[in-house]
């Protein structure tokens, strides 16, 4: 069981933004109950305590464990940080900094230069709708990441919920007449 859940995260982990190894020692961090040394990663995991090392570091930069010390234990050990919400609200802040900002930063720059002709002008008129987009979606995340794990857990509840009531309210708007 364990085993099958290191291998499964170890190839989330490379769609989230980092390489097997990284989603592998994130894995048995999360599913571990004690703080676990660089040693016991790379024993686990049958690989060397430099790719422990690199694979801690990146766990680090993208702040979902933590270093820890044992009282008259000289290794360091490390942990996650926080809740299972905690580790998915950081995967999305990290993912929409390394994505997300940097896209929406070139749109910003190319929606202030002059269109030179028809075809720039509905390029950039193309742009600007995947700008407002993306900041409408960029938002909406940041809002939802402001949720205690309750209100979230009760919103992705009512999921199909939502888009029936706005169905409903589609019926119910009234039709524009055509000229």
């Amino acid at each position: 069981m364990i085993e099958s859940f290191v291998f499964h995260f170890g190839e989330m982990g490379s769609r989230w933004g980092f390489n097997r190894t990284v989603g592998q020692i994130y894995a048995l961090l999360v599913i571990s109950e004690e703080p676990l040394s660089a040693n016991e990663l790379g024993d686990l995991l049958s690989i060397s305590r430099g790719n422990v090392s690199m694979g801690i570091k990146e766990l680090m930069a993208w702040q979902l464990v933590q270093r820890i010390h044992k009282q008259g234990d000289r290794k360091d050990y490390f942990q996650t940080l926080g809740s299972i919400w905690d580790m998915a609200n950081k995967v999305f802040e990290q993912r929409r900094k390394r994505e997300m900002d940097p896209t929406l930063s070139l749109l910003r720059d190319i929606m202030l230069d002059e269109a030179a002709n028809k075809q720039e002008q509905y390029a950039q008129s193309r742009i600007h709708e995947i700008h407002d987009l993306l900041e409408n979606i960029t938002q909406w995340t940041q809002s939802l990441q402001q949720l205690s794990p309750d209100k979230l857990n009760t919103l992705m509840k009512l999921g199909s919920g939502v888009s029936k009531v706005l169905d409903i309210k589609d019926k119910l708007s009234p039709k524009p007449r055509p000229a």
